[in-house]
Formats: structure tokens, C-alpha cells, sequence
């Protein structure tokens, strides 16, 4: 008997080895669930011919046609000097018509061809677009003719078996859209039993189709209402499990033990207030109370405090590590990288100046030490801020990932912060959790705005904080889009606004995608485009490099200008110090990677020019945009790009960019923009996602139910006992890889 987790060739009939090892390796369908769980991306009217607009050379093509035109024509083989035949039809779409040429060596194969495409017939054709002699044409293609056998056994045409709508496949090289629907179609006739994952009390209170109708509906559909309907039925059921992993994460770090970090005298944090030249926001003051009653718990807080560029999210969670040593405890904050380990180290220092320096004959009755750790640090510089961070001296420890090393130990680690969270994996985290004798309080801070229903689908076991006010003292930024491809010369004027700046006693970025040649910068961020078949496509052969624009600019077009470079691959020391030196003014005009992107606040630099933009996602470039104007002084980007095609989504991002600077806008464009796993954390575009059925911004209303959902069923029935295959799901998801995609917390 053909079960669900039958192999996929009991169900393949007469195809080849070669075709099934295609489906097995190439779409990864080797069992039959994993079949009927391939589920169409779109759907043929066969009933309609398919609107067919703007074609591009080399785009797929998969209609509805009729052909209107068929003639057989008789030449001679260059090669073999022997009469040879073609038939060329011509294929008529609701838009431009395409002309299809089929070789025969033989005269019985060339009528056989014509027979197939004898005018009159219509059928779904599959190719690609080309144009020759200033005619369309559809190269190499695969049909099924409605009313003909689809093969020389006779099988009645798949098509003629669907019906009015034709399911079109994600598909892999040499397997057509047919191929999946017969081996669907043969699947549903051998497997009697299909288990049921979701409750029928879910089903019915949540209007969602059984398994084994939305399976018909989702494949062999008569109506357009049928597909939405068992749509819906998949993607509730993803948005449930997944939801149910994130539930049962909440329960489960609600009952860990945690130390409550109440406060003591608030010495600490009520002098370090009393020091500050500025007012806190609103939502500053709102958040830090929902900290602290959070770090008064004697369960974990695991909180996500997000914000804009420049919206004080560090002053925040510094109050909070303040209110840990206040209480007896320590705190530490992991940066991704040592320039933003160094920044903070710097500004923290600087905001609480002779708080800093507890224990010392500098500092303050009230104070505490704060001490750096970084990778590049010789092993006699770590000596001494390991020892006070593991005697309990040093109340906060800022570093990257030298502060996860087993020889680091802390008295008593109350808080850990982390920054720009999607940087850092979750074994990564938990390393420096583990360094606690009892679960420490979480807080991880991101300056990319996350959509509400992403931060439900992938930091759902989170308690989320928005910061939207921006402090006093922030500028607006202009943002401009510099097309090099149709005005080349404009580089110029860039360059000289770059000096104009210069000379007004101001400073600016140049931001590059490359360090030198083809090295690129170790970032994970940079936009990988797809042509419409969902493959990469190659970037420019020569993207700016910070080491060749430096020379360029310092012999060229801003000679005289004190022009410095900044990137990844430099010595820890030479990064700090070409830091300091741009903070102190000491260089006019500083080149770098994306190591800028966050945390760096340097008040004097106003404007920013980033090549080769196009390369870049939405969000990145917000992050980039957002070190200039923070002195009162109004910023301007400019978005330098050689996309040649203004309607192309890399043109488009960069006019997204420049209409708006709301960056919680933008990460709806982003996301909507580019492949949701390069998003989510999972890929970089052109790769599947791992989300599977779910789109989060186009199933806001199906998460937000699902949770919902989730939620009443735990109080129920915690450990999901009457629902067994949902509870095996909700396993099998967190056993697996989407499990630690799940905990991007």
C-alpha cells in the first residue's frame, strides 16, 4: 500500500532513473508527502489564452496558446548534404505572437511535429523568449496539446484531467510542469490515507479546510476560490506549528529561575540621570520602566528593543545594565564587530565619565568599572579586564566574540545585551548565557525596524520594544540617486559636493562593496539579484574598492583633502585609530566598508556617498545613511549606481530609499522586495526560503490567528496530547534547522 512516506518512484510510472534522481535531488521530493506537499506557484486559465506583456529576451515562458499558423519546410543538411525538415508554427497568446521552429531528420517525424501543431490547436507551451529577424520567438519548447495523448502509450492528455486550471510548478532543469502533475495525479489515486495535523476544534473555529480536500483544491483545482481556500489551509497550519514552538518557548523561559535585579538604592543609575545634558524621550523612559520591571522578575527577561538609526536604543540598555550592577550584578554587551565593541567601549565611557572609573582614584563612590575584550587584544591586555570581570570589579564588559572564550568567567552576570542580534547564532548567544550561575536577564537591540508580523513569525518568543521617537538634535537627511549609466559625467559633480563639505569645516563617508579587487567585505547583507527564473545574477565586473578609491580621490578629484580608509581586513589597532582620528577631525573624508553600518557617531560628518548602491538591500542603506546628521547639522546621501535599467528592482530599492527616511517603511519595502529567507536571516536571495507556504506581510491576518490559536490550545492541553501529529510537528520544527531559524532571538 503507497503511504505518505512511500518513496516518490512508487508513484512515478514509466519515467526514467534519470528523470526521478531530477526530482529526487533537484526539487528534494523524495517521498510521496514530500510530493503532494510541492505545491503549484501559479495557475493557467486553460480556457483563456494567457496575457502575455513586456517580454524580455530570455525569460521563461509558460501559456495558454492556440496556433494560428503551421507550415512544413523542406532544406538541405549543410553537414550531411541530405534533405532535412523543419516545421515552424506560429503561437497565438492574448499579446505578442510567438514563432516555434521543430527539426526532423526524417519526413515521417516532420509530419508528426505538424500534426501535434496543426493549426486550431491549443495547449500550454513552455519555453524561452528570444527574438530573431525582429520576430518573437519561443525557443526549445515543451507543450502538452489539450485532447492529445501527452505520449506514444496513449495517456489521456494531463490537461484534459485538470480541468480549467492548469497548476504551473516550481520546477528544476529537465523536469516540466506535467511530469509533476501526472506523478500528483497518481499520488492521490494509490494513497488512501492522508493523517489530519490540525484539530478539527481548530478547523472549525478557524474555518480551515481539512488535509485531504485542500490537497484536491491546491492541485486540482475548478475554481480560483478552491486555491485560496486551501492556501489558506497550508499556510494556517505552518503559522500554527510555528507559533506553538515560539508559545511553548515563552512557557518555558517563564519558568526558568532568575535572580530579580530590583535595583538596590538606584545610586548608580539616579546619578548617571542626574549627569545626562539632555532630556529623556518618551518612549526612553517608557521602555527603561518596562525593563525594570522586567529585570524585577525572578524569571528571565528576553526582550527585543528595536529602533531607528539614532534613536537612543544604547542609552537605553546601558540604563538597564546600570540597574543590574545597582542591584549587585554584572552586565555584558556582545558586539558583531570589534569597531562597534571599540565605539560603544568609547561612548558608554564617555556618557558616564567618572562613573566609569569605580574603583579607581577617578572615580566616583557610585561608579563601576567598564572594561573592552576584543578578539585582536594581546593575551597581556586581557589579563586585567578578565580578572575584575570574573572578581566581580567590573561591573560592564563590552566585546565581540572574545568574551564567549571558556577562559572568560564573570562573578556574577545578571544582563547580557546584544547588539544588531542577526549578526550573532544561537549557539553563539547561549555560550555567553551559559557563563552565568543562574539564567541571565536578555536584551537584544536591532536598528533594522522589524515588520510586526516578522518580529511574531521569527522573534515571537520575544517581548518586543519599538523606540519611534528620534532625540533632540537629529537632522533630516537628504537622499539623492546619482544614475551613472544615464549621466556618467555627474560623478563629477559628486566629488566636487564632496569638497564644497569639506570646506564648510564638515566630514563625510565614502562607502565602497569591496575591500580591494574581488575581496569582498565579510557581510552577509550584500543584495544578490535574480533574474526571472530565481537564478543570481553576476554583479558588475568592477565594484569600488576602498583601497583603489582611496588612491583615486587622494590623486585626483580631492587632492589635498586628508582622505583615509577603514575596513574589516585592517589591524585592530589601525581601525581604532583611524576611528579616533575621524572623531577628532583629523581626517576629512573617510573610505570604508559597511564596518560604518552601525554604531559609529561621529556628530561633524554630514554627508555620504555610497557606490555602487545597488548592491546594497533597503535596510543596509538606511543603516548606512544613519552616521551622517546626528549633530544637528542636515545630512545628505548620495546613492551613486550604474543599474542601467531604471524599472529594475535594484533601480527600485534606491528610489525607495530616497523617498523616505521612516525605516519602519522601508523594511516593508525590503522585505517585500527581496526573498523573505534573505530577510528572516535564512539565505541570501535567489536560495528558498524557510518559510515555506508563509509570506509574512501577505499573511498578517493568518499569523496573527494563528497565534492566537496557539496560545488556547497550550492553556488546554500543554504538552498537546489530544493533537499527536501536531505535536509531533511541533518537534520534528524544533529539532530541526527551521528551529534555530525560529530562535533568531
Amino acid at each position: 500500500m503507497t503511504t505518505l512516506d512511500s518513496p516518490i518512484a512508487s508513484v512515478l510510472g514509466k519515467a526514467t532513473p534519470a528523470k526521478r534522481k531530477k526530482l529526487e535531488d533537484g526539487l528534494g521530493l523524495r517521498t510521496v508527502g514530500d510530493l503532494l506537499r510541492h505545491f503549484p506557484r501559479r495557475y493557467l486559465e486553460t480556457g483563456k489564452l494567457t496575457k502575455v506583456h513586456d517580454l524580455k529576451i530570455g525569460q521563461l515562458l509558460c501559456v495558454v496558446g492556440e496556433i494560428v499558423e503551421c507550415r512544413q519546410l523542406t532544406y538541405k543538411d549543410r553537414r550531411t548534404g541530405r534533405p532535412a525538415y523543419r516545421v515552424e508554427a506560429v503561437l497565438s497568446t492574448d499579446g505578442p505572437r510567438l514563432k516555434m521552429t521543430f527539426f526532423a531528420k526524417n519526413k515521417h517525424m516532420a509530419d508528426w511535429h505538424q500534426s501535434r501543431v496543426a493549426e486550431g490547436r491549443r495547449g500550454v507551451f513552455l519555453g524561452k523568449a528570444d527574438r530573431f529577424r525582429n520576430e518573437w520567438q519561443l525557443v526549445n519548447p515543451a507543450m502538452t496539446i489539450f485532447g492529445l495523448a501527452d505520449d506514444a502509450e496513449g495517456e489521456e492528455s494531463i490537461v484534459d484531467q485538470i480541468g480549467d486550471l492548469y497548476p504551473i510548478y516550481p520546477l528544476t532543469k529537465g523536469v516540466e510542469t506535467w511530469d509533476i502533475a501526472r506523478a500528483v495525479r497518481a499520488a492521490r489515486g494509490q494513497v488512501d490515507v492522508i493523517p489530519e495535523l490540525l484539530p478539527d476544534g481548530v478547523r472549525e473555529e478557524y474555518d480551515v479546510l481539512d488535509v485531504v480536500t485542500a490537497l484536491d483544491w491546491i492541485h486540482t483545482p475548478d475554481r480560483r476560490e478552491q486555491v485560496a481556500r486551501a492556501q489558506h489551509r497550508f499556510r494556517f497550519e505552518e503559522a500554527l506549528v510555528t507559533q506553538l514552538v515560539l508559545a511553548r518557548r515563552r512557557r518555558a523561559l517563564r519558568e526558568l529561575g532568575a535572580t530579580a535585579r530590583t535595583g538596590g538604592d538606584g545610586a548608580l543609575q539616579v546619578a548617571f540621570d542626574e549627569r545626562l545634558p539632555f532630556t529623556l524621550t518618551d518612549g526612553q523612559r517608557e521602555i527603561g520602566e518596562q525593563i525594570a520591571r522586567d529585570l524585577a522578575q525572578p524569571h528571565p527577561m528576553n526582550r527585543l528593543l528595536q529602533g531607528e538609526v539614532g534613536s537612543g536604543k544604547t542609552l537605553v540598555a546601558l540604563r538597564a545594565m546600570l540597574r543590574v550592577v545597582d542591584s549587585g550584578g554584572q552586565a555584558a554587551l556582545l558586539a558583531p564587530t570589534e569597531v562597534l565593541a571599540q565605539q560603544h567601549y568609547r561612548s558608554i565611557v564617555t556618557m558616564l565619565g567618572e562613573l566609569a572609573e569605580g574603583g579607581t582614584i577617578f572615580g566616583s563612590g557610585e561608579g563601576t568599572r567598564v572594561d573592552l575584550l576584543t578578539g585582536s587584544m594581546t593575551k597581556t591586555q586581557r589579563t586585567e579586564p578578565m580578572s575584575r570581570a570574573a572578581s566581580g570589579e567590573a561591573g560592564i564588559v563590552i566585546g565581540t566574540h572574545a568574551l564567549l572564550q571558556e577562559k572568560v568567567q564573570f562573578a556574577d552576570l545578571g544582563l547580557v545585551v546584544v547588539d544588531e542580534q542577526h549578526r550573532f547564532g544561537v549557539e553563539q548567544r547561549a555560550a555567553l548565557i551559559d557563563k552565568a550561575q543562574v539564567p541571565p536577564h536578555l536584551l537584544v537591540m536591532t536598528a533594522t525596524p522589524i515588520p510586526r508580523t516578522v518580529a511574531m513569525t521569527v522573534f515571537g518568543d520575544l517581548e518586543v520594544s519599538t523606540l519611534r521617537e528620534l532625540p533632540a538634535g537629529r537632522a533630516p537627511i537628504q537622499t539623492n540617486v546619482v544614475p551613472l549609466a544615464e549621466q556618467p559625467s555627474w560623478i563629477n559633480r559628486v566629488w566636487a559636493r564632496v569638497g564644497e563639505e569639506v570646506e564648510k569645516g564638515h566630514q563625510v563617508y565614502v562607502v565602497c562593496p569591496r575591500i580591494a579587487g574581488d575581496d569582498a567585505e565579510a557581510d552577509q547583507d550584500e543584495v544578490v539579484d535574480v533574474d526571472d527564473e530565481g537564478n543570481p545574477v553576476a554583479p558588475a565586473a568592477s565594484l569600488a574598492a576602498v583601497e583603489e578609491v582611496v588612491q583615486h580621490l587622494a590623486k585626483g578629484p580631492l587632492e589635498g583633502l586628508r582622505v583615509a580608509r577603514l575596513h574589516g581586513k585592517l589591524p585592530a589597532d589601525e581601525k581604532d585609530a583611524t576611528m579616533r582620528a575621524f572623531a577628532r577631525h583629523d581626517i576629512d573624508v573617510l573610505v570604508s566598508t559597511t564596518v560604518i553600518e552601525v554604531g559609529v557617531d561621529v556628530a561633524n560628518a554630514t554627508t555620504m556617498v555610497i557606490l555602487d548602491a545597488e548592491r546594497f538591500g533597503v535596510s543596509q542603506l538606511h543603516q548606512l545613511r544613519g552616521r551622517v546628521g546626528r549633530g544637528g547639522l542636515p545630512g545628505l546621501c548620495l546613492l551613486v549606481s550604474h543599474a542601467d535599467d531604471p524599472t529594475s528592482p535594484a533601480r527600485e530599492r534606491l528610489d525607495a530609499v530616497a523617498s523616505t527616511t521612516d525605516g519602519f517603511v522601508l523594511s516593508r519595502i525590503d522585505l517585500e522586495q527581496r526573498r523573505e529567507g534573505d530577510v528572516l536571516g535564512a539565505s541570501q536571495a535567489g536560495r528558498r526560503s524557510s518559510l515555506e507556504n508563509l509570506r509574512v506581510l501577505r499573511d498578517e491576518d493568518t499569523i496573527v490567528a494563528a497565534r492566537e490559536a496557539a496560545e488556547r490550545l497550550l492553556e488546554r492541553d500543554p504538552a498537546l496530547t489530544d493533537a499527536p501529529l501536531l505535536a509531533d510537528a511541533v518537534a520534528d520544527l524544533e529539532r530541526s534547522q527551521r528551529g534555530d531559524f525560529v530562535d533568531k532571538s
